[in-house]
């Protein structure tokens, strides 16, 4: 059973990455950041196209898609616009400006049309369901015959060593697709499990036997404050002369996860693009004196340690990575998304053999 697949908004190819390990093909990937090139071509293995999604036609989606076998269209359009969802924004849903908010996925289903695969897969923010495009993009893909199955994912659930929540759309020309049955949600991975056997560093620090486990350097009263802040613990560990003016107001006591340290023995918060400075959340290593490296970000991600983010001649730029990491589908995630797609292409196949 052949089934290969393109991922668009692929980025360094975190959910194609999951596909490849499943065993399914991912021939190509398109993204608008071409800094994702080399990760994408040397992990996945397919062609990386450095293309806007809006400038991309059905005609060249199908030369990448093969002729026989199954074939399958992946991707993850980027959430921003959907992750700030509000209630106040839904009551101007009228807005004239919000249209080009939701293009993207407009586009995806765009090319869905003008390719006609045999599968679609989509992963975003659980926020998305909130939003009257979302039904639209469920809508075009019923009319073109699609059967439509989707779920808000709870990632440590399946394996993922963070709390991360996604919105998971199938779409089959062959029936419904099952939603995947959770694998670990007596038991998630840890913090520890997943990062504390790495060598220790200090703030500022690089390991001398992996380039992108570096710890970002911290000011001397930033230092004062991590070490000062529990496992666990936030902010409000501090004496107040360690505290920030922002704390002492009213508003900012609702900002209980900045400044934080991770737990050892739970899953870790949500892996953003600022996941190098301790100030923009729960990113403070549980018991060393720094935030978390990279390399605890990608393990985190559920990238595995061979995943290559850089040429070996290639300086390493932590904010570019964080971006690339911390917008990327987990790892396992993706594996979890293809298993599905997997299992129901081989019913399928097996079904169509049957009535042959």
């Amino acid at each position: 059973m052949k089934i290969t697949a393109v991922d668009i908004f692929c980025g360094i190819g975190g959910l194609s990455y999951g596909f490849k390990q499943e065993g399914i093909e991912v021939v190509a990937g398109f993204d608008s950041d071409p800094s994702c090139k080399f990760a994408f071509e040397a992990n996945v293995g397919g062609t990386f196209n450095d293309v806007d999604v809006k400038a991309l036609t059905g005609a060249k989606l199908k030369k990448f898609l093969a002729k026989d076998g199954f074939r399958v269209l992946i991707g993850c359009a980027p959430c921003q616009p959907f992750s700030s969802y509000t209630k106040r924004y839904r009551k101007k849903v009228n807005n004239s400006k919000q249209d080009t908010r939701w293009q993207l996925l407009t586009e995806f289903a765009r090319l869905v049309k003008e390719t006609k695969p045999d599968v679609v897969s989509m992963e975003n923010v659980p926020s998305l369901v909130a939003h009257p495009i979302f039904q639209q993009f469920v809508d075009q893909l019923k009319a073109l015959g699609y059967h439509v199955t989707y779920a808000r994912l709870r990632a440590e659930r399946y394996g993922v060593p963070q709390r991360r929540t996604r919105l998971v759309v199938f779409a089959s020309r062959f029936g419904a697709i099952e939603i995947p049955k959770e694998t670990h949600a007596a038991k998630p991975v840890t913090v520890r499990e997943a990062i504390g056997k790495l060598p220790r560093i200090k703030a500022g620090e690089a390991c001398s036997t992996d380039r992108i486990h570096f710890g970002r350097g911290l000011s001397p009263i930033n230092l004062k404050r991590i070490q000062a802040t529990r496992e666990g613990g936030s902010w409000k560990d501090w004496d107040e002369e360690l505290q920030l003016k922002c704390h002492k107001k009213q508003k900012g006591k609702s900002f209980r996860s900045v400044y934080g340290r991770m737990r050892w023995n739970e899953p870790s918060p949500v892996i953003t693009t600022q996941c190098l400075g301790i100030g923009n959340g729960r990113f403070g290593h549980p018991l060393q004196d720094r935030g978390i490296s990279i390399r605890e970000a990608a393990l985190l991600q559920s990238f595995p340690k061979k995943f290559l983010f850089a040429p070996a001649e290639q300086p390493i730029n932590q904010l570019v990575l964080a971006r690339q990491i911390g917008n990327a589908v987990p790892v396992r995630l993706g594996r979890v998304i293809a298993r599905a797609i997997k299992g129901h292409l081989k019913a399928a196949s097996k079904n169509a053999r049957a009535a042959a």
